[in-house]
């Protein structure tokens, strides 16, 4: 069992570590847990290539990140991941500057928007968490692959438990549309997409950050944050800082312990365990790593982006 947990922050959890000569990428990085797990990396050695929606965004970031650690080798790339157009050419421009990406943290995000459609017609949330993730990984597979270690790890949340993915119409095109049923069946896509990368030979666990305020809640209305507050209270759950909350990404990305080990859901700093009745605020749910389910998951978003992927 790690030594970490819930409370660890960003440096506990690096402290000793070096990745000097290793190349990590992290999708949505410019604020966030995403730009903290970026600093954490980029503090002990690594080469960290950051994303954002813009390049206003991603050109920020890196100023604030190279204030943050002087000196750090800090490369750009602008990635919206609700436009598959968009996410190809981001990949191609990837694909002809780095040979290896040793670390990939799919950590961008949406959370509880109105409902709204990619040009695709996924529902916003899963076509950005999950949809875009997933072409993305697929086509810079290629660098992944040539790393003698890669790792990916998928932000999922403990929000997988409001819903898992509705094979019959995961775009709401029939049923009523409810956000946070959205937001539950995009965070188990997460995780299931981490099962079918460590079936395809790149090991990829997903991770629960915990509870924090970060712009991933800026969809959210007055009466969804008190409810939501309310709901912390009476599960007896606290709210992390961004340095604790980015911990688990960090350390997934980094720990020995994980080194080849894919499949599996993290949370403070721990490998997951199925949720009980009397802790139903940890854990993840029965149909989370259901294997079968990740495979359906894989060939429906293949048929989405109009690609297959091997991998092998």
């Amino acid at each position: 069992m790690t030594a970490f947990n819930g409370q660890s922050t960003t440096d506990e959890v690096v402290h000793g570590v070096d990745l000097s000569g290793k190349t990590a990428l992290i999708t949505g990085a410019s604020s966030g847990l995403g730009f903290e797990t970026a600093r954490s990396l980029a503090r002990v050695g690594a080469r960290v290539i950051i994303t954002a929606r813009s390049e206003e965004k991603v050109a920020t970031s890196r100023d604030d990140l190279l204030e943050a650690v002087p000196g750090a080798d800090i490369s750009t790339l602008v990635l919206e991941l609700s436009e598959l157009d968009q996410v190809r050419s981001a990949a191609a421009e990837l694909l002809a500057g780095e040979s290896r990406i040793d670390l990939l943290i799919n950590n961008a995000g949406i959370m509880a928007c109105p409902l709204e459609r990619t040009r695709e017609g996924c529902e916003l949330q899963f076509g950005t968490n999950h949809i875009g993730h997933f072409l993305f990984t697929c086509l810079i597979a290629p660098a992944l692959k040539a790393a003698p270690a890669p790792r990916v790890i998928n932000l999922s949340s403990a929000g997988h438990k409001y819903a898992a993915v509705d094979f019959d119409d995961p775009h709401y095109n029939e049923r009523e549309y409810d956000k946070w049923n959205a937001y539950g069946q995009a965070k188990t896509a997460n995780i299931w997409f981490s099962l079918g990368l460590t079936k395809r030979g790149i090991p990829s666990n997903a991770v629960h950050p915990g509870a924090i305020m970060t712009n991933l809640g800026r969809h959210m209305t007055e009466d969804d944050m008190k409810a939501f507050g309310s709901q912390a209270h009476e599960s007896g759950f606290e709210f992390k800082s961004v340095e604790r909350g980015a911990a688990t990404s960090v350390w997934a990305a980094t720990s020995a312990e994980l080194e080849g080990r894919g499949g599996l859901y993290l949370e403070d700093c721990q490998i997951g365990e199925p949720v009980t009745e009397s802790n139903p605020t940890a854990g993840y749910t029965d149909y989370a790593l259901d294997e079968a389910a990740a495979e359906r998951l894989w060939i429906l978003s293949e048929d989405i982006v109009g690609e297959r992927f091997t991998l092998t």
